[in-house]
């Protein structure tokens, strides 16, 4: 469900950059959730100000989060979407060799291995391997992408080996709080604006990022990585680029080529490798 909402994120995504610009909406897009995020602690008693510890390790995992959305967003500018999501989803990668540091009791087995190169075969085989760049330019936003990949993994590593032991709903708060800024700096920077009031399409589609992927998505994702394991847990984002190819054709149009299916099954066949009871 996650995931699926997730892909649908990248379509509404397209439908609003044109009026309003990424950056922008990644800004708009944390000061609303923060509020009703904030709200939702609010009307549940959920402490908030209470010292228990989490920080540093707080204000860390919205340090990363900002920087992961700053480097997909300007990398976006300079490579094309293809090469963007493969780099971007070697972030589960990250994650398990990472939590082979942080996480000693969530290693992954020879088999879980296989798994997790199946389900990165499949986005290969859906969206191709990437030619070497041939634009110095398009280099430098392949290598975003990649910072992306690796800000998103410690983001993950963090809330999983720090912040486990306080409600979801603080995580976000810590995440979406710490970003506004970064993100409204490099907006400024980046000389993005909105110079039309944008249409009802466009305020509907960052709604639904608003509202539903960042306010609730979002939080059910670190309640699920503070209890399962976050190795596992990370391998199932390889259905989320799926899902966007499938939104894309029944929302916009997009072409869905033969090689999809043969992806699909491949991430499939990933999963269950990587989550199979041992």
């Amino acid at each position: 469900m996650l995931c699926l909402s997730w892909g649908f994120n990248q379509v509404a995504t397209k439908l609003a950059i044109h009026e309003i610009p990424p950056l922008l909406q990644g800004t708009i897009r944390s000061v609303v959730a923060a509020l009703i995020v904030a709200g939702w602690c609010r009307l549940r008693g959920i402490p908030l100000l209470s010292r228990d510890g989490s920080l540093a390790a707080g204000l860390a995992a919205g340090f990363f989060f900002g920087l992961e959305f700053i480097f997909i967003f300007q990398g976006l500018a300079y490579t094309t979407a293809t090469r963007a999501v493969l780099f971007i989803y070697l972030a589960p990668f990250f994650v398990v060799l990472g939590g082979r540091i942080f996480l000693p009791d969530d290693k992954f087995s020879l088999a879980q291995w296989l798994g997790l190169l199946l389900s990165f075969a499949g986005m290969i085989v859906a969206f191709g391997l990437p030619t070497p760049a041939v634009d110095p330019r398009q280099a430098l936003g392949d290598l975003m992408m990649v910072a992306g990949a690796v800000f998103w993994a410690a983001t993950t590593l963090i809330i999983k080996s720090r912040l486990n032991r306080i409600p979801a709903e603080k995580v976000m708060l810590y995440q979406l709080v710490v970003s506004i800024p970064m993100l409204a700096l490099v907006a400024w920077l980046a000389g993005e604006r909105i110079v039309a009031m944008p249409s009802v399409l466009a305020i509907g589609a960052l709604a639904y990022q608003t509202v539903w992927v960042v306010s609730v998505t979002f939080v059910i994702w670190f309640a699920l990585i503070a209890r399962y394991s976050a190795n596992r847990l990370s391998v199932f984002s390889f259905l989320t680029p799926l899902f966007g190819v499938a939104a894309g054709h029944l929302v916009l149009g997009e072409p869905l080529t033969p090689a999809f299916g043969a992806a699909v099954a491949l991430v499939a066949a990933g999963l269950v490798l990587v989550n199979r009871a041992k």
